[in-house]
């Protein structure tokens, strides 16, 4: 889906237009939104009670009042977080049953080959990078990280809410287990999102379509070559030694 914006000149009476096209949904946006709001505050919540000991964890936790105060924020976060996997889950499945499920976020042999065109790029045997679709192997590597990563962190995470209702079920060794992959799971999640996905996607280049849904036509024919040419029937002639 395309449109076209109009966009004085300030030099000329010339009015230049640009295509734009439909990148996210509204749907996905406030899911984006929703997964940003209560992974930071899952985050902020969190590591002041894994680095108890600390002195600035002390100070953040001097009274049993704060710490209990801490826990119900991380709890409400945790909550919102689970009705978000719900939700998602739930959509997908509808989709799928309905025959409507894009398989444009599967991970491919293709994405194999391209990983490996663009590491040739990057050492300089190749002179251009590959042509991307919709989502591309660093795009989709991101998500699936993110979603296993989130079911972790749930999973152990009710685990350690409710012990003494799992415990009646699971050996007392699961408490202590969970303990270590609920925390060391979601420093390295914060970790990736915040050196890899935000690098990627904000610093190398200033992309806002997860929260405005659009993308320009320049970026399109850049880093959604095979998309572009799917959508228009137009090649997108990326020029050589253009790095998505």
């Amino acid at each position: 889906m395309s449109e076209q914006v109009e966009k004085p000149s300030l030099q000329s009476s010339v009015i230049r237009t640009e295509k734009v096209f439909e990148r996210f949904r509204r749907r996905q946006r406030w899911e984006h939104w929703a997964l940003l709001i209560s992974f930071s505050v899952l985050l902020l919540t969190g590591l002041p009670q894994k680095y108890r000991t600390a002195a600035w964890s002390q100070q953040i936790l001097s009274t049993p009042e704060r710490l209990n105060t801490i826990q119900t924020i991380h709890h409400i976060a945790a909550v919102l977080l689970i009705l978000l996997a719900i939700y998602h889950l739930g959509t997908a499945i509808v989709q799928m049953a309905r025959r409507k499920l894009s398989p444009e976020m599967l991970i491919t042999w293709q994405d194999f080959r391209d990983a490996g065109q663009m590491l040739g790029f990057l050492l300089f045997l190749r002179k251009k990078v590959p042509a991307f679709g919709k989502y591309n192997f660093e795009q989709k590597a991101t998500y699936w990280f993110i979603f296993f990563a989130i079911g972790i962190m749930i999973v152990s995470g009710v685990i350690l809410w409710f012990p003494e209702a799992v415990t009646q079920v699971l050996p007392g060794g699961v408490i202590p287990a969970a303990k270590l992959a609920h925390s060391t799971e979601a420093i390295v999640a914060g970790i990736f999102i915040v050196i890899w996905h935000f690098y990627h996607v904000h610093l190398q280049r200033l992309n806002l379509s997860i929260f405005n849904g659009k993308i320009n036509e320049h970026d399109m024919k850049k880093y959604h070559a095979l998309e572009y040419e799917q959508l228009t029937g137009e090649a997108a002639n990326q020029p050589e030694g253009e790095n998505p």
